[in-house]
């Protein structure tokens, strides 16, 4: 394939922290994270739920701990989960010494809501004695009062004050095992945040746009906004604000990654949006397809086109390809090349094969190879 230098993405250097065993920042993959949304003392729907993040792909998982029964809880989820947990703490110091205790990989905190400076000393001796890294979590919708009163209202320059004060705090005491989100709801406020302390602060970067939405507005802002920071280089690891289940959030995720070629992971859908050419349900064919291959995570690209005007060139560009003909009578294609022809009865049970069988002929060349990150 011929080199594509439109296509570069610089990506900003960052010094590198570990959350649990997965690096962020330096040359580390860009990660994707989400958050539980299940009572955290209830440690089995908590580990249902991030089974299913899991699977969807998390790398690194966030759940509220705003009580001591979420806390003691915490012990069991950190122990059964598969990746790094994030232990979310808000005002209650108490919460972070006993999420430290209980096997957090990282706390989520902002050093200059916990109260003294004793208190910060606390929590940072606590992070260390136990490896947890820290996330400096600043939010348009919770900024100090005294930085509300100086501003007028949220704005970039706020945020990033915040964020600027919170990172003292823990330098202050020695602490460098941190990260910073900046994160508003405005993903124009949002954006412009995280490019100015980008360029002030050498910190791993957590991109979210917070509060962002439902599934499809909250999609569309989230692409826009932690789309167009890491087409700037900008980011480390993402979450993507959906009001909807967690491992919705991480499809979308990597979705926004995938678009931009930063990490490949599963099946990468290029499909048409059908039209009166179309020869067979495009909309119902891909809804059926992506359902039916979740569970795929070896990289590829699958094309689906209605009729034979893009279907051909978009085929060849694909590992597997599928374009509409007559008579309920498709084309075919593999790596390109007209293969053989599939009626319209037996089309994605034959789709969802010839995926599987392209993913393990993918895995078995790549075994006992050295891994790519994704």
């Amino acid at each position: 394939m011929s080199i594509r230098p439109w296509r570069d993405i610089h990506r900003r250097q960052s010094r590198q922290i570990m959350v649990g065993n997965v690096p962020v920042g330096g040359d580390a993959p860009v990660t994707v994270q989400t958050m539980t949304n299940t009572d955290t003392s209830d440690a089995v729907a908590t580990l249902d739920q991030i089974r299913r993040c899991e699977e969807a792909g998390a790398d690194i998982i966030r759940v509220s701990c705003p009580d001591v029964p979420s806390t003691q809880a915490l012990r069991q989820i950190t122990r059964a989960a598969r990746v790094p947990i994030v232990a979310d703490i808000h005002f209650h110091y108490k919460r972070a010494l006993e999420a430290a205790d209980a096997g957090a990989a990282c706390l989520r905190i902002n050093p200059g809501n916990i109260g003294s400076n004793e208190r910060v000393a606390e929590v940072v001796r606590a992070a260390k004695a136990n490896g947890c890294a820290i996330r400096i979590g600043v939010n348009g919708g919770s900024l100090e009062k005294h930085l509300l009163e100086k501003y007028g209202e949220p704005c970039p320059d706020a945020l990033v004050e915040s964020a600027m004060d919170h990172i003292k705090l823990l330098q202050d005491h020695d602490f460098h095992e941190f990260k910073v989100a900046v994160k508003a709801s405005d993903l124009f406020m949002a954006v412009a945040a995280y490019q100015q302390l980008a360029e002030m602060v050498d910190c791993p970067l957590h991109l979210g746009i917070t509060e962002a939405g439902g599934f499809v507005g909250g999609t569309v802002k989230s692409a826009i906004g932690i789309g167009s920071l890491l087409w700037f280089g900008i980011g480390d690891t993402i979450r993507v604000s959906l009001s909807a289940e967690p491992e919705e959030e991480i499809r979308v995720g990597f979705e926004i990654l995938k678009s931009l070629g930063i990490r490949n992971r599963g099946v990468r859908v290029v499909s048409c949006p059908s039209c009166a050419r179309q020869g067979f349900d495009v909309i119902r064919t891909v809804q059926a397809l992506e359902e039916r291959l979740q569970h795929i995570r070896t990289p590829m690209s699958l094309s689906v086109l209605g009729c034979v005007v893009n279907g051909p060139g978009e085929a060849r560009e694909t590992d597997i390809g599928i374009t509409g003909g007559g008579n309920g009578r498709h084309m075919v294609y593999l790596s390109g090349v007209t293969d053989h022809h599939v009626q319209d009865a037996d089309m994605i049970e034959h789709i969802v094969k010839l995926v599987e069988a392209k993913a393990a002929e993918i895995d078995a060349a790549g075994a006992g190879m050295p891994q790519a990150a994704e």
